[in-house]
């Protein structure tokens, strides 16, 4: 059985996290960051800020990501003993990969490739807040996060879901992350995903 999981959301919004988390307990389990896919520093726009236009699709390489994930839907073992994860005898006939990524659902040659599909929110001044720490992106990223609802196109209302990060501004205020489930009956969804 061959499972592709998209963890989408929000910059800053707990993807990597989760991810690394599921990464830790599933069997058979192979990763494709789509951060590992930003074209070079001189091919990222300028907008009108003045900024270089991290957060938007074209600062990606999607069709590389996909030749990726095409890789692994080829030969699940093999891709994953490539990338050094160990297959588990009892769970041989698993194999998932999960998707990590904050456009993963804009991109329209990949949509129907998910097995199940997720979408990771939290409001917006936690995410400012993460974005202002210190490390918190390996790729130069020019301007606070964009305002709510610019990357939740595809997502549907939200559920209650993980707590913010301890210490955040957000957390004594009691706001809670949200988790939204990505599918057929998500709200603005486009007919037949």
């Amino acid at each position: 059985m061959k499972l592709i999981v998209g963890i989408g959301g929000v910059t800053n919004g707990g993807k990597t996290t989760l991810t690394n988390s599921l990464l830790k307990v599933l069997p058979n389990c192979c990763v494709i960051h789509q951060d590992d896919f930003f074209k070079p520093q001189d091919q990222i726009a300028v907008g009108e800020d003045g900024f270089k236009q991290w957060d938007v699709l074209e600062s990606l390489d999607m069709e590389a990501m996909l030749g990726t994930v095409r890789a692994w839907l080829s030969s699940p073992q093999k891709f994953a003993r490539a990338h050094g994860v160990s297959i588990r005898p009892d769970a041989a006939d698993t194999d998932i990969l999960i998707l990590d990524g904050f456009l993963l659902y804009s991109y329209r040659p990949m949509v129907d490739l998910y097995s199940r599909r997720y979408f990771l929110t939290v409001p917006y001044e936690e995410c400012k807040w993460r974005r202002s720490l210190p490390g918190r992106h390996e790729v130069p990223r020019g301007a606070l996060p964009p305002g709510p609802g610019r990357h939740s196109e595809l997502a549907p209302e939200p559920l209650p879901g993980l707590s913010p990060h301890p210490g955040s501004p957000r957390q004594a205020a009691g706001t809670r992350a949200r988790w939204r489930p990505q599918g057929s009956q998500a709200r603005g969804a486009p007919a037949g995903h």
